[in-house]
């Protein structure tokens, strides 16, 4: 794992570029990288400039990923086996931070925010209110403090946020909503927050382009619930609103397998 490459990527800063961009909650690296289609395969066949992945779930040093081109940025769950984020980049960091000063759920390598030549990207894993809301006061705290750590960087640079948020949004990001309203994940709390940073500056890219299609990033491996599109919508790329004009296309790739989760993608002119 290399966190800091000795040779730096430059570009213009007067010529736009078209990256791709994508995200995916791999659920356990370690497994997706000896499934079919393999996590080289998917990553490969992507062809990003940046590919984020969340729930690494694993510590420093149990994998070694050759991916040449790439930078590597890892932040690790203090607790072995959970949580985890990465991101792979073509173009170094400038500088990369991992804790957004929240009072919950700081220790567990729920963010990896890189700061690039012209935006901050940032990838999260959003922590899950538990079965019961058991863990719903820290979920609101956490959305609290992470909308701030947004806004501040927004200040310096526009952002482009992807990750697990763990929350469908709207009645639409989700099969079965009715049956759904005070589970984890579609609680009136969890819902608000998620508006309030959209309110706050970012645009929701899928739903930007397409507001009434209906496709999810996330199944239940219980009751076969991919193979009847049993799904919710809650992977996300946010943009700062002023970045809109810049998108080109958003995309949910659910006829990607190897996780409970399919990647997402959204392609910018920057």
């Amino acid at each position: 794992m290399n966190d800091t490459p000795s040779t730096p990527t430059t570009d213009s800063d007067t010529d736009a570029r078209e990256l791709t961009l994508v995200s995916w909650n791999v659920n356990g690296l370690r497994a997706v990288l000896k499934k079919e289609p393999s996590f080289a395969e998917v990553f490969n066949s992507c062809s990003a400039d940046v590919f984020a992945i969340r729930e690494t779930k694993l510590q420093e040093g149990q994998v070694d990923l050759d991916i040449p081109g790439y930078v590597q940025t890892w932040s690790f769950a203090k607790r072995k086996g959970y949580s985890g984020t990465a991101v792979f980049s073509r173009e170094e960091p400038l500088q990369v931070v991992r804790q957004i000063g929240s009072p919950v759920a700081e220790d567990e390598g729920r963010v990896c925010a890189l700061e690039f030549t012209g935006y901050w990207f940032v990838n999260v894993y959003t922590p899950n209110s538990k079965n019961g809301l058991a863990r719903l006061d820290e979920r609101m705290l956490w959305d609290e403090h992470y909308r701030s750590f947004l806004a501040e960087l927004a200040k310096e640079k526009p952002v482009v946020s992807c990750g697990d948020f763990n929350v469908a949004h709207e009645e639409i990001d989700l099969k079965n909503p009715k049956t759904n309203r005070r589970n984890a994940g579609f609680t009136d709390e969890e819902r608000a927050k998620m508006t309030q940073l959209l309110g706050n500056g970012f645009t929701d890219t899928f739903r930007n382009l397409y507001p009434e299609a209906i496709k999810y990033s996330w199944w239940s491996y219980r009751f076969r619930a991919r193979e009847k599109n049993t799904g919710w919508r809650i992977d996300y790329f946010l943009i700062s609103d002023r970045l809109r004009p810049r998108l080109k296309e958003a995309a949910i790739h659910n006829e990607i397998f190897g996780s409970d989760h399919c990647p997402v993608e959204v392609d910018l002119d920057l």
